[in-house]
């Protein structure tokens, strides 16, 4: 196994995923010097990293094996749990590795994970690790890690982290970064909704985009995020940064997680955002929370 830390340019990491997030990670950790390994259930999508340097394993068996640091960028509980686990992927890591477990699956998921992997593999190390920021920052290697677990995974995760964030924050025990992950991205998906139903006003009231905007930016009301899917809803640009399907994903664990009755304003999103994708709308970016509201 490659030893992971500060000091080795050359340390081996996986990343198992390359979709929009996990492709940008390869990029940026190969780009910063590191062994980088990647497996994707689309070969395609993992062969087109090639040009970055980034080597494309024939298998998640074969990404895993001897790395340092595993990366798991999947969507879901479930897409992790089958890779992973009913692939026996678990079984190829390399004894003291560590497992950054970085997609938005939950608190319940990543907890059972944690427990699944400490009986089958207790000489791996798991860190709970989800990530805020979409396309744009992914690509950059600006994106703020959201990390919980062991202090000791802290050093080995630093030159791979440093490389893909602009940030880490450490939160605590497993469970703790999911939990933080969840709240953020139930902010961020009221405030795409607020923008796309006061865009869906201001055009019945005859207002203008630009009317809007011009009054908004530079105030105390004025998110740059808040800003940006604004101007992206005007342009009629809905090419996905974060699909409208995986920011459902995570407003409805947000509502699981947080117990008794849903709170009201992300239960009525919740639903809103159902129908969205039932419409088709589901792989397109989350702006496209306004292609679904009534005219």
């Amino acid at each position: 196994m490659a030893e992971v830390n500060g000091n080795d340019a050359r340390t081996v990491v996986a990343v198992i995923g390359a979709g929009i997030m996990g492709s940008a990670m390869a990029r940026n950790l190969a780009a910063a010097g590191l062994d980088t390994r990647v497996w994707d259930r689309s070969p395609a999508a993992a062969a087109a990293l090639a040009d970055a340097g980034a080597v494309a394993a024939a298998s998640a068996q074969d990404a895993v094996r001897d790395a340092g640091v595993v990366i798991t960028m999947l969507p879901t509980a479930a897409a992790v749990e089958s890779v992973i686990f009913d692939a026996d992927v678990a079984g190829a890591f390399a004894e003291g590795s560590v497992w950054a477990q970085m997609g938005t699956i939950g608190v319940e998921a990543t907890l059972g994970f944690r427990d699944r992997l400490a009986a089958a593999r207790p000489g791996v190390t798991f860190v709970d690790a989800p990530v805020s920021g979409s396309k744009d920052p992914a690509e950059h290697g600006q994106l703020l890690i959201l990390a919980s677990g062991p202090e000791t995974a802290a050093s080995p995760l630093r030159p791979v982290f440093d490389a893909i964030g602009r940030k880490t924050a450490w939160l605590g025990q497993v469970g703790q970064g999911s939990i933080v992950k969840l709240v953020v991205n139930a902010y961020l998906s009221i405030l795409i909704e607020g923008v796309a139903e006061t865009m869906e006003l201001a055009d019945r009231l005859g207002i203008s985009h630009q009317q809007l905007a011009d009054v908004i930016e530079g105030g105390p009301l004025d998110a740059p995020l808040a800003g940006a899917k604004l101007h992206k809803m005007d342009r009629g640009d809905y090419a996905p940064e974060f699909p409208l399907e995986w920011a459902l994903k995570d407003v409805d664990l947000a509502i699981s997680a947080a117990g008794g009755e849903a709170p009201p304003l992300l239960a009525a999103l919740s639903g809103q955002w159902h129908t969205a994708v039932a419409a088709g709308h589901g792989r397109q970016d989350i702006s496209a929370a306004r292609l679904a509201l009534p005219t």
